[in-house]
């Protein structure tokens, strides 16, 4: 049902509009299945079942609205029930069109993560607030601006227009980035990792493949997040503990989640133009390659961070990029690197442990001890901070 949600929402959003009304008739439906299907057996066609109920459900919802009554009682059968008739469920997908509208380029960023959870994911808003740790009004009030905010805008359910498809489709993968990073290193609460975000994540991200085989920045993030979450078992300990990527018992890792990553970012770079997340595959996928971490070719990791400055520069691009010229040209040159984002990331935790990290490489305990608590101080995730406080005292011992 969940992979159906999205496409039965897609169906109603183009044939009516009004997203949120829509998207609260797509719900019923999934409620009214949850306790059909068990009990009756799944139909032989149950996107279409979905349609009908949802569509049933839809003109419940108008018809309880007195403000809208006259003009449902007036246009509704002429002008709705033909489209139902001319247009088979099975016809078409319109998930992509339901991507694109949910990380219209008017809303936030946490309002796209939230309404595509949400509409397109099937997450309830309960679960969405639970995932980033605010109240379940508090979320709701989110996405129901959002819903508001995309109403506003009059978009048309639509694809965007060719010349601006290429940008809509760069929010879109954004988005899908942000909620599996979310997912896969929490920045907030008790937890290191939250698994239904990554997975999630995950298989938004093979839908939107499905759709658009071809696209290079498409197979690069699916194999970022292959590469990425093939370390996942080996990320903590039994008690929750981090566990850097230097120290993991890599035959945990998830063979066959690499192998695909890596034909993936293979196809991808010999027939598509390089983009961003292509490197960061490349990367990863050199780190997963290294049978153990003194085998990781750093030098080659440099020469990509290079490239991934160049292409797209970021602050947490130029950090990383100052581990791997510490790699590659000892501590001294790493920490030279940090000073360029030294302003940029001012108060963040993740400047402080590199530092912390690359003064122990260089040999420089006490400041690498302060550094460490700093970085502990600062970060708001309970593992990370459990971690950086073990190495404080480490340093030192």
């Amino acid at each position: 049902m969940r992979e159906l949600a999205p496409q039965v929402l897609g169906i109603l959003v183009r044939r009516y509009g009004q997203f949120d009304s829509c998207e609260d008739a797509v719900q019923e439906a999934l409620l009214e299945a949850a306790v059909q299907w068990p009990r009756d057996g799944q139909p032989d066609n149950p996107k279409a079942w979905l349609v009908t109920v949802a569509t049933r459900r839809l003109t419940d919802l108008w018809r309880a609205d007195s403000a809208r009554r006259r003009r449902e009682e007036a246009g509704f059968v002429e002008t709705v029930a033909p489209a139902a008739d001319s247009d088979r469920p099975g016809d078409r997908d319109d998930t992509l069109t339901l991507l694109y509208l949910c990380c219209h380029p008017a809303l936030s960023p946490a309002s796209q993560v939230a309404l595509t959870l949400r509409a397109v994911g099937g997450l309830t808003t309960a679960e969405i607030a639970r995932a980033f740790l605010v109240p379940e009004a508090t979320m709701a009030q989110r996405i129901s601006r959002a819903k508001q905010r995309i109403k506003a805008t009059g978009s048309a359910f639509q694809l965007p227009p060719e010349p601006d498809r290429e940008d809509r489709l760069q929010v879109v993968l954004q988005v899908l980035y942000l909620i599996f990073n979310e997912g896969y290193t929490a920045t907030s609460g008790p937890d290191l990792q939250r698994g239904d975000l990554t997975l999630e994540a995950m298989r938004l991200t093979r839908l939107v493949h499905r759709l658009l085989p071809h696209d290079g920045e498409v197979c690069g993030l699916l194999a970022l997040m292959l590469f990425t979450n093939a370390r996942r078992a080996a990320r903590s300990t039994p008690d929750g503990s981090l566990v850097p990527l230097a120290e993991q018992n890599r035959a945990l890792w998830d063979s066959a989640a690499i192998a695909e990553g890596a034909r993936l970012i293979t196809s991808s770079l010999a027939t598509s133009a390089l983009g961003p997340y292509q490197v960061q595959a490349a990367i990863a996928a050199l780190h997963c390659e290294a049978e153990k971490a003194s085998a990781t070719d750093w030098p080659q990791i440099l020469a990509l961070y290079q490239v991934l400055e160049r292409i797209a520069p970021n602050p947490m691009v130029t950090l990383n990029h100052a581990v791997a010229v510490a790699m590659v040209h000892g501590p001294s040159a790493g920490l030279d690197q940090l000073a360029s984002v030294q302003e940029a990331l001012k108060g963040h935790h993740r400047l402080d442990a590199v530092r912390a990290h690359l003064l122990e490489l260089a040999g420089d305990a006490p400041a690498a001890r302060d550094a460490y608590l700093l970085a502990a101080r600062r970060t708001t995730s309970l593992p990370e901070r459990r971690y950086l406080e073990s190495r404080a005292a480490q340093v030192c011992s």
